[in-house]
């Protein structure tokens, strides 16, 4: 519901500003700028998404998962829908998400309030172990291990190892 109320308030405010501009500068000369913006925007994400294809299909041939380029195509999709809008407001994002250098300033933009998201998700989480009350670790077992030597593996920048067990399973 609050994505539904920003977007709507998105919207209004772009057309405020767009016939704000219009009234200023004239009828003809705002649709010449909707509809240059909008060339531009098409002309962009052409060129990135050759590119993006491009790299990603690199990527799958060397046996990666390409998630960056994933990433990048989903930037300039949402980028070029944006810019084919009438307004300012939504070209002036949509511009940020085309070009290369704002569109990784956005990724890292979006990863921190991405976790700030999922640690206010974490800290409020039921159960009261900050785990959400999904998993828990058994208390003995031949896997089981004392916290001295958890501490000491995990400095070594080895991978912890473990068994968990799932919410439903009953305890050992």
């Amino acid at each position: 519901m609050p994505l539904l109320i920003l977007f709507t308030l998105f919207t209004l405010l772009d057309f405020i500003v767009l016939f704000s501009v219009g009234s200023q500068i004239g009828l003809l000369p705002t649709l010449a700028l909707v509809l240059a913006t909008g060339f531009i925007g098409l002309h962009l994400i052409r060129r990135q998404g050759i590119a993006t294809l491009a790299r990603a299909r690199q990527r799958l041939a060397q046996g990666e998962l390409p998630s960056g380029e994933l990433f990048t195509g989903a930037a300039l999709i949402f980028g070029g829908a944006l810019m084919l809008a009438p307004g300012f407001l939504s070209d002036a994002l949509g511009l940020l998400c085309v070009l290369p250098g704002a569109r990784r300033l956005l990724a890292r933009l979006l990863a921190l309030i991405n976790l700030r998201l999922l640690a206010g998700v974490h800290r409020h989480s039921p159960g009261g172990t900050g785990h959400g009350g999904e998993w828990h670790r058994p208390e003995h077992g031949p896997n089981a291990r004392s916290d001295d030597e958890t501490r000491q593996s995990a400095g070594q920048g080895q991978p912890l190892e473990g068994d968990f067990i799932s919410r439903n399973e009953p305890r050992r």
